[in-house]
């Protein structure tokens, strides 16, 4: 903790010419007013970007941010039921009253009115790219896993393995190549791994999701080229509220007996917030059309305490978190016929820092140090051991923002640096440690109607056995290094204040993990024996996109194209070849190929009268590999291409709603093409057609705000199958599902 602190000290010092704080901090406060009968807005979300600073309003709409310092920096207001704003503002050394309109809307909380600096030209900032998931769309699609949450999201779908293990694929990329954070630092489990082992963050105390791509993406990994998906909790304030604020929970489903209560508060004294997480979810067996899949109970509780110090130059702030989840794995009549129970287990303790620099140059310095242990048992049918993993992850981060310089607005650059000390029993996969370092850079600059930004990344990755042997079944285990550079650029178009044109370019790094270098042993959860590659080739990818934004006061859609080029594709091939060791399990060995995925997505939302929605979606992603001419000959292969496995098949989604004075009510049709493009002994699945129901209700009670949702997912209890689902050979998906969500703000 201290050294964070010292490092934090020295950087203000050396760019700020001798003055390492800015002395003078001031109050932005105002008031949210609705714009069409002038009445105030009460809950609304206030977030200055560049300080990440935020503020919930109470019920007379009054905000307050303390501690801001001088200079121009973006407001972000959003509120259900109301446009999303984005103004420029100016503090100008003295207190500032900035009221704020929002305007009413039916359509969902991705629209957006960005007002004053930039000539009123929505969409014109870079960072509208990402998306971002809240109020409405976040409870009417809130599930128990995170993957679900985000799996009506236009290129996103869900691999997972019964109800608890499930993890976002995007645009047919999964694993590592998508990094999952929580209030931007890595979760430390591991979920990229494997079918069978969960996320450890929960999603039901979301104050809301991004999801980032492009240049932005840099600062968080090389390896992000599927994206980034930050779940935000704030679970260290970075600003002491005006008053005791947060919100209650309630979550019920009928297709699995299950339910879930949260409680988030954070509490002001003095130069103090104190924040506090609580959640807790349990739920039976699944049931589906033909019946109940057993083993896919869950029991799980991720629970935080926050304490932080605001102070004019800036804050510090720790939280300890713990997440405890006992989960089944179904039965595989060839793996183990019992089903499988996993207990996992994780402690983490974070401490984050920000400085307000008072330099030409600096803005300000943000740090964070996490440390995670984390612990992960498979249970076989009589109580046995099967597998356990073990792992204790240590990140760092320390990143400046920067005033404009010459021709560039804004940037940052920053280091990371991560530890892994992993071990495995139950296998012959050695102890290893994993050593990781980064610096970046990253810069804005706009002009005119073009935004343009770029970044660059520096790694290096050193993965080490705490032994060097020779395997006769992966070969020889030893250390091995990779360093590389990794670069993205984008730039958007503003063809009008509603029409927008973009393009980004991302060429990611991505070593091979401790798995997929010596992982050699069976792994009954995931129906598998995982041979490691000690030979591997880091995984370098170029990732293009092009697309075209609408966006007005009664329409938003967007069309993308898309193609990821992969020189050395890793992934864990299905040989069909049972193991000499465990004849009743298939050996999955580690490889690397030339790839491809291409595609593209459709989504949009249209106001076709007054007080109805029309929402629409569709994606499909086509990925294959290479085939060397050695598998064509062996195979009997007679192409040299061949579809890559686990990619999710052409998908559609058409909503339509009528929402009036907070209530809403509508349905939602989902559709999925068959997907007959397999990988090696993988099976095709069918098409399938569900239908939804939904409805929510927004109630402003005194001091409260109510809100009720009621969902029924797969009305006509339709009979189906996920592609990307591990059992889906055995089983389907859920049948007919009631859900209730009732969460009260304070």
């Amino acid at each position: 903790m201290k050294y964070l602190v010292i490092i934090l000290l020295l950087l203000a010092g050396a760019f700020s010419s001798g003055n390492a704080f800015a002395d003078n901090r001031y109050l932005l406060s105002g008031t949210v007013l609705d714009a069409e009968t002038g009445e105030p807005v009460s809950f609304a979300y206030v977030h200055i970007e560049e300080l990440n600073r935020t503020a919930v309003a109470d019920a007379d709409g009054k905000y307050q941010l303390k501690n801001i310092p001088a200079g121009n920096f973006t407001l972000s207001i959003h509120r259900v039921g109301y446009r999303t704003q984005t103004k420029e503002i100016s503090i100008k050394e003295a207190d500032e009253v900035i009221d704020i309109e929002l305007r009413p809307t039916v359509l969902g909380s991705q629209s957006v009115d960005v007002v004053g600096a930039a000539e009123n030209l929505e969409g014109s900032n870079l960072e509208h790219a990402s998306k971002k998931v809240f109020g409405s769309d976040l409870r009417q699609n809130l599930g128990n896993t995170l993957s679900q949450t985000l799996s009506n999201l236009p290129g996103f779908d869900e691999r997972k393995m019964g109800s608890a293990p499930g993890r976002p694929v995007i645009r047919g990329l999964g694993g590592e190549r998508v990094l999952i954070l929580q209030d931007g630092i890595r979760s430390g489990d591991v979920s990229s791994q494997s079918s069978d082992h969960a996320v450890t963050i929960d999603p039901i105390s979301a104050q809301e999701i991004e999801i980032a791509r492009g240049p932005q993406a840099l600062a968080y990994g090389a390896n992000a080229i599927g994206g980034v998906i930050n779940v935000v909790r704030n679970q260290v304030e970075t600003s002491v509220p005006s008053r005791t604020t947060g919100n209650f929970t309630l979550n019920g489903e009928s297709v699995n007996t299950g339910g879930s209560a949260a409680l988030d508060v954070t509490l002001p004294y003095k130069d103090v917030a104190l924040s506090l997480n609580l959640n807790g979810r349990l739920a039976d067996d699944t049931s589906t059309p033909i019946g109940t899949t057993k083993n896919t109970y869950y029991r799980s509780t991720n629970n935080a305490a926050g304490i932080s110090w605001i102070r004019n130059w800036g804050y510090i702030g720790g939280a300890f978190s713990t997440y405890f989840n006992k989960y089944g794995i179904p039965p595989d009549p060839q793996g183990h016929p019992e089903g499988v129970d996993i207990e996992m287990e994780k402690f983490q303790y974070d401490l984050k820092s920000e400085i307000l620099v008072n330099g030409k140059f600096l803005k300000v310095i943000e740090g964070d140090l996490s440390i995670k242990n984390y612990t992960h048992k498979e249970i076989e049918s009589g109580g046995a051991l099967g597998t356990q993993f073990g792992l204790v992850t240590t990140n760092a981060d320390i990143k400046a923002k920067h005033n404009s310089l010459g021709f560039l607005d804004k940037g940052s650059f920053g280091l990371w640096g991560e530890i892994e000390d992993y071990a495995v029993i139950g296998a012959a996969t050695p102890d290893a440690n994993s050593y990781k370092f980064g610096a970046y850079l990253i810069e804005e600059a706009d002009f005119g109607p073009l935004h343009v930004e770029g970044g660059l990344r520096f790694d290096w990755v050193l993965n080490s056995p705490d032994r060097e042997f020779n395997s006769n079944l992966i070969g020889e285990v030893r250390e091995r290094s990779f360093p590389a550079l990794s670069s993205s650029a984008a730039i958007i178009y503003s063809l009008s204040s509603k029409v927008s044109l973009g393009t980004s370019l991302l060429h990611s790094f991505r070593a091979p993990s401790l798995e997929e270098l010596y992982s050699e042993g069976p792994h009954l959860a995931s129906y598998s024996y995982e041979i490691g590659n000690p030979e591997l080739d880091p995984e370098r990818g170029l990732a293009k996109e092009l697309f075209v934004r609408y966006q007005s006061d009664r329409a938003n859609a967007e069309a993308t194209v898309f193609h990821n080029g992969f020189s050395n594709y890793l992934y864990a091939q299905n040989t069909g070849r049972p193991n000499i060791r465990r004849p009743d399990l298939n050996d999955y060995q580690f490889v690397g190929a030339e790839a491809v995925l291409y595609g593209g997505e459709f989504s949009g939302e249209f106001q076709v009268f007054s007080n109805f929605v029309l929402n629409t979606s569709v994606s499909y992603t086509i990925a294959e590999r290479k085939v060397p001419e050695s598998e064509q000959q062996n195979s009997g292969y007679d192409s040299d291409t061949r579809p890559l496995p686990q990619i999710p098949p052409v998908k559609a989604k058409a909503s339509f709603k009528y929402t009036k004075s907070g209530f809403e009510l509508g349905t939602r049709v989902r559709i999925a093409g068959e997907q007959t493009r397999t990988g090696e002994f993988e099976s095709p699945t069918d098409g399938y057609t569900l239908l939804d129901a939904f409805s929510q209700y927004r109630l402003d009670g005194g001091n409260l705000l109510h809100t009720f949702s009621l969902n029924v997912n797969n009305v006509l209890n339709t009979e189906y199958y996920n592609h990307l689902s591990r059992i889906k050979d055995l089983r389907p998906e859920p049948g007919i599902n009631v859900s209730f969500l009732y969460i009260v703000y304070f």
